[in-house]
């Protein structure tokens, strides 16, 4: 996908690296985001829905894609991943964990179908007035990627106000910290599905992360969640 690769990608590298998050601005445009929307009602698209407030995972609802997957993700999944497995690989090393991810997507899922986790799990998100998401990890089984992303369908304090992307940090020996963040529509949203490292004054040391949504004060909200490992069920 040639707007996703002439993107800065050693800016978003260290981002990554620094934040745990990068933000790539106007990938999507609003007619490929209208069409992303407008797929959430047809139901041969999707394997799973999750009205959230069944399990207590917030307010809103989410569904899960069938393979094959739109042309549009499968195109976004297979351009980014290899950017992210060289930074994943290097956060292994630096944590000294003896994991090395491939460098193309298609072997990361044949390494989830060998462990049987066979399910996809990109996902579309819709949250009403009053709706949010717990603070989470989608890990799915024994194997994950570090890393996953969020595309932005509709546009904040337009479409919709509040339903800020939360994450938080959770520093050994410290208090959590919150980060706030607010991409436009068409943005991506990289960032951390587990844990990141940190370097201090010894070397580097963990930092678990989560994610989760805020409450929606008015409009409607939707998003698309790219995660690169597939799932159990």
């Amino acid at each position: 996908m040639q707007r996703l690769q002439e993107k800065d990608w050693a800016d978003a590298s260290s981002s990554l690296n620094n934040k745990g998050y990068a933000i790539l601005k106007d990938i999507l445009t609003p007619t490929e985001c209208e069409d992303l929307i407008a797929g959430y009602n047809a139901p041969d698209n999707y394997r799973k829905t999750v009205v959230m407030e069944r399990y207590r995972f917030g307010i809103g609802e989410y569904k899960y894609f069938n393979y094959p997957l739109p042309d549009l993700i499968t195109q976004i999944r297979e351009t980014v991943y290899p950017h992210l497995a060289k930074v994943a690989n290097l956060w292994m090393q630096v944590l000294n964990i003896d994991k090395t991810f491939p460098l193309q997507h298609h072997e990361l899922k044949a390494q989830c179908h060998e462990a049987g986790q066979t399910k996809p799990t990109v996902l579309i998100l819709k949250y009403h007035e009053g709706g949010f998401n717990t603070l989470h990890q989608d890990l799915y089984g024994d194997i994950y990627f570090p890393m996953q992303l969020v595309l932005f369908l509709n546009e904040p304090g337009g479409d919709y106000t509040g339903g800020e992307f939360v994450l938080t940090e959770q520093i050994p020996r410290a208090q959590s910290k919150a980060i706030v963040l607010k991409p436009k529509r068409g943005d991506i949203l990289i960032f951390t599905t587990n844990f990141r490292p940190v370097k201090g004054s010894k070397g580097y040391y963990r930092v678990n992360m989560k994610h989760g949504v805020s409450e929606l004060h008015t409009g409607e909200r939707h998003t698309l969640g790219i995660i690169f490992h597939d799932a159990l069920s």
